[in-house]
């Protein structure tokens, strides 16, 4: 077959076959080593999904940089049974925040422009005025488990400092819960970490999930939704998940039961509780025997 470019000749551009023998191709070719065996690649590093961006701080007005995730770059995995989001090669929670090196101004980059001018005084007077800066440090290439452990702490310590919603207070908590899961992830494929540490950080994580889950718990009762960027049919799916772990499986079945048998649920949110009726079941059928 003729080269289906020939005639851009005349542009000054080559249309040689050997280019254009398969349109599609990306040029993606399998690396080799010295003996000729095709080499397995490489999984791409966090940092190839992040970028370092500018930003302006909503408290004190300074600009420093922050990393952000390449949006587009990012394939998003099942998320786990309690909603905890998962993507392919990076945990993007800990980048879901943003926190000033200057005044310690930090909240989730969702919410961070939204305060009253009661808050913002609050902050003023429990936070930025004690805060011990550390200007605009160079900002690293990603951050490593402590190290967004560290700035979603702060972002508590502000929440509580400008009297934040309940709902918003618990929803920090399960945000830190979810990084030390991932956090002890790590550690668990690490035979270099004691199990003493191990254990001392998946306290960590239950204390904090303990935490949430009473703080989501009380908000519904009191609060409007949509609460924290949900709707009540998922934030029930995501109590009674909760209720579940904790080992409140009575709480956990009129949950879902709510769920089930609400009209503004979507399918997926009911097929979610179907999946953890049946578990519920076999643990109250489980609870049963043990008590005979």
């Amino acid at each position: 077959m003729d080269n289906i470019m020939s005639g851009l000749e005349k542009f000054g551009l080559s249309t040689s076959e050997d280019m254009f023998s398969d349109i599609f191709d990306e040029g993606k070719k399998a690396k080799v080593d010295e003996n000729g065996e095709v080499k397995a690649e490489e999984p791409p590093k966090e940092e190839d999904f992040l970028l370092k961006k500018g930003a302006r701080c909503h408290m004190c007005d300074k600009t420093f940089m922050t990393l952000q995730v390449k949006t587009g770059r990012v394939k998003r995995l099942d998320s786990d049974d309690d909603l905890r989001p998962r993507y392919q090669y990076i945990d993007t929670l800990k980048y879901g925040l943003i926190s000033c090196p200057y005044c310690g101004y930090t909240a989730l980059t969702r919410c961070a422009d939204t305060m009253t001018s009661v808050q913002r005084k609050l902050l003023q007077e429990n936070v930025c005025a004690k805060f011990k800066g550390t200007g605009n440090a160079e900002v690293p290439d990603s951050y490593t488990y402590d190290e967004a452990l560290e700035r979603y702490k702060l972002a508590l310590f502000n929440s509580v400092a400008k009297k934040d919603k309940v709902s918003e207070k618990a929803y920090l908590c399960l945000n830190i819960a979810w990084l030390l899961r991932g956090k002890n992830e790590e550690l668990a494929k690490n035979p270099e970490v004691s199990e003493e540490e191990k254990a001392k950080s998946k306290a960590e994580e239950n204390a904090f999930y303990a935490q949430a889950y009473d703080g989501l718990y009380k908000a519904i009762q009191s609060e409007s939704f949509p609460m924290c960027g949900m709707d009540e049919a998922t934030m029930s799916i995501l109590l009674a998940v909760m209720s579940f772990k904790l080992g409140k499986v009575e709480n956990a079945g009129r949950l879902v039961s709510s769920v089930l048998t609400s009209p503004s649920a979507n399918q997926r949110m009911k097929n979610k509780a179907l999946d953890l009726k049946e578990k519920i079941i076999e643990e109250m059928k489980k609870k049963k025997l043990a008590g005979k």
